[in-house]
C-alpha cells in the first residue's frame, strides 16, 4: 500500500446512547455522513463519546481505521452472525474515518496527514475496550483486536478544516519513520518491557501524553498495568 492509493472510504459520526450495561453509554455505532463535514479540535461535527474519561479529547479527536482489515475479520469471525452483520459496512469499530491504502504498518507516530482541508497528526494506537465485545457479539473481541494489532489509530487536529468521503490523504511530514504503529502496538501489547524501546517511546513528543506516561511507568517499575478494567469492563467487575 502506498500514499497514492490512500482514500477515505467513509466519514462517520455517532451519538452517545445507553449501552448494554447499567449507566454505560457509547457512541461506537457510527453512521456515514454525506458531503463535507467540519473537523474541529475535538473531532468531527456531530460526533460524541459515551465515556469522555477514556475517549475523545484533543489527543483522540479522530479515530481512523483501515478498511482493508475487514476482510480478515470476516474470515476470522465467520461463526458469529452478529459480527458479520456489523462488518457489512464501514464503522464497525467506531471509526470516524474508514480508509483504504493505509494501515498500522504504513502510518507512523507523529505523521501529519492532510485529510481534505484538515491536518491530522497521528497521536497513538487504539487500546481497545470491552464495548467491542458487545458491539460484535463476540466474547473477548477487544482482546482479539489487541492481539492482532488491527487496532486503528487516533489523531489530534493540527488544523481544523473539512473532510468528505473520497478525499485522498496526503502525508505532509513524518518525524519518526522508525515508529510505525506496528512497532508501537508491539510495545504496548507484546514485547512490553523492552527498556530501550520504552525510553524512546516515552520521549516521543507527538505521542499522546497518557501513552507516554504509561511507557514511563513501565520503565520505572518494570511492571505491566492491569488490562482487566479496559478489556473486561463491568463484566470483569461482576465476576
Amino acid at each position: 500500500m502506498t500514499e497514492g492509493e490512500a482514500r477515505v472510504a467513509a466519514v462517520l459520526t455517532g451519538r452517545a446512547v445507553p449501552h448494554a450495561w447499567p449507566s454505560a453509554r457509547s457512541a461506537v455505532a457510527k453512521q456515514p455522513r454525506e458531503g463535507r463535514l467540519a473537523v474541529g479540535r475535538l473531532g468531527l461535527e456531530g460526533d460524541e463519546q459515551g465515556d469522555p474519561r477514556h475517549h475523545g479529547g484533543p489527543e483522540k479527536a479522530v479515530h481512523v481505521y483501515a478498511l482493508g482489515h475487514y476482510r480478515a475479520w470476516l474470515a476470522e469471525l465467520a461463526g458469529y452472525r452478529a459480527a458479520l452483520a456489523v462488518l457489512t459496512a464501514p464503522g464497525a469499530f467506531g471509526e470516524n474515518l474508514a480508509v483504504t491504502g493505509l494501515d498500522e504498518a504504513t502510518v507512523c507516530i507523529g505523521d501529519a496527514w492532510r485529510f481534505g482541508s484538515a491536518l491530522l497528526e497521528v497521536s497513538q494506537a487504539r487500546q481497545p475496550c470491552w464495548k467491542l465485545d458487545d458491539r460484535f457479539g463476540v466474547p473477548g473481541m477487544a482482546r482479539r483486536v489487541q492481539q492482532t494489532g488491527r487496532t486503528g489509530w487516533y489523531c489530534r487536529v493540527l488544523e481544523p478544516g473539512e473532510v468528505a468521503a473520497d478525499a485522498r490523504p496526503r502525508l505532509e511530514r513524518r518525524p519518526h519513520p522508525g515508529w510505525p504503529l506496528t512497532r508501537l502496538v508491539g510495545l504496548l501489547f507484546h514485547d512490553m518491557l523492552d527498556p530501550a524501546a520504552l525510553a524512546e517511546a516515552a520521549a516521543l513528543p507527538e505521542l499522546a501524553e497518557r501513552a507516554r506516561d504509561l511507557f514511563a511507568r513501565r520503565l520505572a517499575t518494570g511492571a505491566i498495568e492491569d488490562w482487566a478494567p479496559r478489556l473486561d469492563g463491568p463484566r470483569g467487575a461482576a465476576a
